[in-house]
């Protein structure tokens, strides 16, 4: 079912998704099943796969050379999905990237999922390459996510890129982006980056999932200036809890993502990540509350691979 449908169905309710990471190469799906299987209480919908791209490594050599390796530490995404819709009888929504894709990947990609009858994606640029500071495009690949939308809202017409193909069948995505309250890192500014979240939904997209925050306001700015621009498609906030010190330093370099002096001040107080742990979730369960009351369609949470404090958030919330 499309997350639209679910939306509709839900009449008014909000109701509980969240992301998962797939396991790093070696390790058995029994670890993603093993943080599902706590949550699978709280009735999500739909659970969201990333899709982490490949990186390049150098492997010194005997004679002293460095060679290039290009490795894929998290793969498994299109299979994870299929596992999940199997197991547990709810949506899987697989993340699709402009990042080390070329078109005829992304329709190749595109058809397995249909194959496997997934009916959500999640249209991403993605990042770049850690050893570039830019992001590159694939040689005949999408350098921006609306470009993506496109391509994906065209398979959903029959259109494939081999305009000699007969008796194609559509294929009946419903499309999510990313928002970016706090905009994205590269854009300029909030205004023009919401100015291309338009063009993305004007392409095909028909609802948004935000980047964590963890300022409310920060949200229903966001979702104020969307409407204000004619951005109408809903717009599920995304929210990730604090688990450890270091994320004060890490969240705000990696993803350009302010913190409030209360929550900093909370954590710096704390002896141990124990204590910073509980604070995360303390903070979550506040946002939930008021993001619920305010009457958003889902709440969305960031699990990184873990489940434990998503599920100590949820029990409070939902």
């Amino acid at each position: 079912m499309k997350v639209t449908e679910h939306i509709k169905q839900s009449s008014g309710k909000t109701r509980f998704s969240f992301e998962i990471l797939p396991p790093l190469k070696g390790q058995h799906i029994d670890s993603i099943f093993n943080n599902i299987d706590p949550l699978m209480e709280f009735n999500p919908p739909f659970i969201d796969v990333t899709y982490h791209r490949e990186e390049y490594i150098y492997k010194e050599l005997d004679n002293g050379f460095l060679e290039k390796k290009i490795v894929k530490k998290r793969p498994g995404t299109v299979g994870i999905c299929a596992a999940i819709q199997n197991k547990y009888n709810v949506d899987a929504i697989p993340h699709i990237l402009c990042g080390g894709f070329s078109k005829e990947d992304t329709e190749n990609f595109l058809i397995d999922l249909d194959f496997l009858g997934i009916d959500n994606v999640m249209a991403l640029r993605g990042d770049a390459v850690k050893s570039e500071i830019y992001f590159r495009p694939e040689k005949e690949g999408h350098r921006y996510a609306s470009d993506l939308v496109k391509q994906v809202k065209g398979l959903n017409s029959g259109v494939y890129l081999d305009e000699d193909l007969q008796n194609t069948s559509a294929t009946n995505f419903c499309i999510g982006v990313a928002g970016y309250p706090e905009k994205h890192m590269e854009a300029p500014s909030l205004d023009s980056d919401i100015h291309f979240l338009k063009k993305k939904i004007k392409k095909g997209a028909e609802y948004i999932v935000t980047q964590m925050f963890f300022d409310n306001q920060k949200y229903f700015d966001f979702v104020a200036k969307c409407r204000k621009e004619g951005i109408t498609v809903p717009i599920i906030p995304g929210l990730k809890p604090v688990a450890t010190k270091k994320q004060l330093n890490l969240i705000p370099h990696r993803f350009k993502v302010d913190l409030p002096d209360d929550l900093i001040m909370s954590v710096i107080k704390c002896k141990d990540n124990k204590e910073v742990r509980q604070v995360g979730i303390e903070w979550c369960i506040e946002q939930s509350k008021e993001l619920i009351k305010n009457g958003v369609p889902f709440v969305h949470y960031y699990s990184m691979g873990k489940s434990d404090n998503i599920h100590a958030i949820a029990s409070e919330v939902f």
